[in-house]
């Protein structure tokens, strides 16, 4: 097997523990399928993304001895987006919206994972767009996506009843994620995806818009299981997670942070010091 798998942090914090396994997932898997590595910057958050994040992403990825074969920033790829949305409204499947936090709230219904399913209240505007602040948003066409994961196996999924036409471009004029690792992962060839399982949901409404911009075949996606905080929460940034910063700067050897992290992602059974290429082996063993 040959191809591109791609590790994208976005840098809205510094890296914590959720990356750092993620990290190992991706070079385990690169090295089991021989695969090249992408490094991709996920900055489409310009609200939140800071100078000193993204270069400590390559310090701290450097520093426990991560290598990679090519990078991006998603900064610097605007024409390529503009490219893609134009290729959208051509084929008449984009449409502003002007729907407030509230009244997506109040007058939508929810899924079974309390996400707001879009009705599609403002595409009866029929695309006429004025000044006042709006997102774009997506026609997600009404059928069931078929798709593969190596980890959980085979799912059917429809993004019309689990999300409804999202979001690709904000009242603030940023790109969305959903938009952008869609346009990315066509573009730089990206033929696998390893990522934590808190993604999966977004997985049948990325086929679905990466087949409307033309890729016939999805990437192969794992998703694999996530590390959580003493609460049973997912590690997160926002929730202000401990960083592998604090830990590098406090003096903690890479082998130390390797074997904690092992321990609790269930790899080990100790939390013994392991070196990177040793911890990379034990994920080696847990794909398929």
């Amino acid at each position: 097997m040959a191809g591109i798998i791609r590790f994208a942090p976005s840098p809205t914090g510094y890296l914590h523990e959720g990356h750092l396994l993620s990290a190992l997932y991706v070079w385990a898997a690169a090295k089991k399928w021989n695969l090249k590595i992408h490094l991709r910057i996920e900055d489409h958050d310009q609200g939140r993304a800071r100078p000193e994040y993204i270069q400590s992403i390559f310090e701290d990825l450097s520093w426990f001895g991560f290598k990679w074969d090519s990078q991006s920033i998603q900064s610097a790829r605007n024409d390529i987006y503009t490219s893609a949305l134009e290729k959208l409204k051509r084929q008449n499947l984009v449409y502003p919206c002007y729907c407030s936090r509230r009244q997506l709230e109040e007058e939508n219904p929810k899924s079974e994972t309390g996400e707001i399913v879009y009705q599609g209240k403002c595409r009866a505007l029929n695309g006429k767009a004025s000044d006042v602040p709006h997102n774009l948003r997506v026609v997600v066409p009404d059928k069931i996506i078929h798709w593969h994961d190596l980890r959980m196996g085979d799912f059917d999924e429809n993004p019309k009843t689990q999300c409804g036409d999202f979001p690709i471009k904000d009242r603030d004029g940023q790109w969305t994620y959903q938009f952008a690792v869609c346009v990315d992962d066509i573009e730089e060839g990206i033929t696998h995806v390893v990522r934590g399982e808190d993604i999966r949901s977004s997985t049948a409404r990325q086929v679905a818009l990466m087949q409307i911009l033309g890729r016939r075949e999805p990437p192969i996606y794992l998703h694999h299981a996530l590390i959580v905080d003493a609460s049973g929460k997912k590690l997160s940034k926002r929730e202000k997670a401990h960083s592998l910063r604090q830990d590098i700067d406090a003096g903690i050897l890479p082998e130390e942070m390797l074997g904690k992290l092992c321990q609790k992602a269930g790899l080990q059974g100790s939390s013994a010091h392991i070196s990177l290429q040793s911890a990379i082996n034990l994920v080696v063993d847990r794909l398929p």
